[in-house]
């Protein structure tokens, strides 16, 4: 459907957003235009769409908690011995995460430098569409970003449109992580070093699927 829509090979993709933009220095929101740094709020016929699916949200929410009482059960069949084993695995991976978290600062937006390649993107993301949402695309040329132009509640696919091309020499997509945990996280890192930070709609999505794919590259 994106290939077919946007006429340009795609070898994965997925709907991400990011986090809330913090406020640049007077400085340099000034030079950069004032540019927009909010998404737009969602149009009236999403509210009213969210108002009248309000009384399925009981129903989601038991199934939701069925499934992890089953969960739960299951967990509970298991040998003590490996209850434990999972427990421990599970603890040593949450900290191993959090330690890679706090080194490289990804619990931010962006890297923090407004006068590098990501901060000035990060400037221009609203710019672009004020939708609140990117379908980000991996592309053989490199990155590509398609959004409705506009904030939209409903067919979001259907008002697609390539809003940024980042080429291969001007920024690539990482796996923080390199695949050995579960996340919603990506890196746009930048040419410079700068980086922004990306949630992909799915947990382990196509796109950490097609960078576990990328053959190791030395450095």
């Amino acid at each position: 459907m994106v290939t077919d829509r946007l006429g340009i090979h795609v070898e994965a993709g997925e709907w991400c957003t990011i986090d809330k933009i913090p406020q640049p220095p007077a400085d340099v929101l000034e030079a950069a235009g004032n540019p927009r740094l909010r998404p737009a709020r969602m149009p009236v016929l999403g509210m009213v769409g969210a108002t009248l699916g309000a009384p399925f949200i009981p129903v989601i929410t038991f199934l939701e908690l069925l499934a992890k009482i089953e969960a739960a059960v299951m967990r509970s069949l298991d040998p003590k011995d490996e209850k434990e084993r999972l427990r421990a695995k599970k603890d040593d991976e949450r900290r191993r995460r959090s330690a890679i978290v706090a080194q490289q600062g990804l619990d931010k937006v962006f890297d923090g430098n407004w006068h590098g390649n990501a901060g000035q993107f990060l400037l221009r993301w609203y710019g672009h569409s004020t939708h609140h949402q990117r379908m980000l695309l991996a592309t053989p040329e490199g990155i590509v970003l398609a959004a409705p132009p506009r904030r939209v509640s409903v067919g979001r696919e259907k008002n697609l449109e390539i809003v940024a091309r980042l080429p291969a020499s001007e920024a690539t997509l990482i796996d923080p992580f390199s695949g050995e945990f579960e996340t919603r996280m990506l890196l746009i890192r930048f040419r410079d070093g700068s980086w922004l930070r990306v949630e992909t709609e799915e947990l382990r999505s196509d796109l950490h699927m097609h960078l576990l794919r990328q053959p190791l590259t030395d450095g």
